[in-house]
């Protein structure tokens, strides 16, 4: 007789975290040293400089030695991620050179981590008019005329966050389960600071105080002895405080090094006493001495 019972589903493979996720800057380009370059050339399409070109070999040297030494494991092996822009394309492309090839699972083009939309043809006395009006009203909020606002990139940076869980939860970014996976993100240097305030839980107020990275400048998030992803594991406070991290998000990242994953960390001020000033005289408990409005 046959036996027409549908056979058990394998058992899914358990979900693997990242050991890091290495957010990079791209190389020096020509728009950095002449801002009339992009009132000629589309931002997208603007190149590395030569200087350019050698930060990145050097980037990928330091981040090559970053995976490979700092493993706990001989297996590690790297993915990439990479904003469509000709500058970050060809910074991966450098950054490339220092991988061999069996140690590359694989690398794809992301849009949600492209540049600021800045407008279309830029001049640039207009565009220094812009700016001056942006530090006034604030980095955050303020959208360029036909163009995007980092509230805007925040957006597309968390939708691009929700894309990457959905590949790790499904383990689509490793084959074998037995690999240190690396994550490397090339982009833009503000689409990286928001990246961090959206990981991190920063608020608008900490990200109008940091700092932009130089030119193939690149981060570690860290996975931390309890699951949690921590910039404290491998960049001492001295580099965080000029990055502009504050004494509390600096304490942060200290206490996610070690942390459970799912913890709460109740001393983060920004938690509760950004929004609540109050509780520290309080002595309400259980609903007393509560005005119904």
């Amino acid at each position: 007789m046959v036996d027409y019972s549908p056979s058990p589903s394998p058992s899914p493979r358990p979900r693997a975290l990242p050991k890091r996720i290495i957010l990079v800057r791209h190389g020096e380009s020509a728009g950095n040293i002449d801002g009339a370059a992009y009132s000629t050339t589309p931002d997208n399409k603007i190149p590395l400089t030569p200087l350019g070109i050698d930060q990145a070999k050097r980037a990928g040297s330091g981040i090559c030695d970053v995976v490979s030494r700092g493993g706990a494991s001989s297996n590690w092996k790297v993915y990439f991620y990479v904003s469509p822009y000709l500058r970050t394309r060809s910074t991966l492309r450098e950054i490339g050179r220092s991988f061999p090839r069996n140690r590359v699972i694989g690398a794809r083009e992301e849009c949600r981590v492209r540049e600021q939309d800045f407008g279309n043809f830029q001049v640039a006395e207009r565009m220094k008019a812009i700016k001056e009006t942006r530090e006034r009203f604030g980095r955050f909020f303020y959208r360029f005329p036909e163009g995007e606002s980092a509230a805007d990139v925040y957006d597309r940076v968390s939708s691009f966050l929700e894309s990457l869980w959905r590949d790790i939860d499904m383990n689509r970014l490793q084959q074998d389960s037995t690999d240190e996976l690396n994550l490397v993100i090339v982009s833009h240097g503000l689409a990286i600071r928001v990246f961090l305030m959206k990981w991190f839980k920063w608020t608008v107020e900490q990200f109008e105080y940091l700092n932009n990275l130089g030119n193939c400048e690149f981060r570690v998030m860290q996975l931390g002895i309890g699951g949690e992803y921590s910039l404290a594991i491998h960049h001492s406070d001295e580099e965080m405080q000029e990055w502009g991290l504050s004494a509390d998000m600096i304490a942060d990242q200290r206490w996610r090094a070690h942390a459970n994953k799912g913890d709460f960390n109740e001393k983060s001020p920004w938690y509760l006493d950004t929004f609540f000033d109050h509780f520290a005289d309080s002595n309400c408990e259980d609903g007393e001495d509560l005005q119904i409005l």
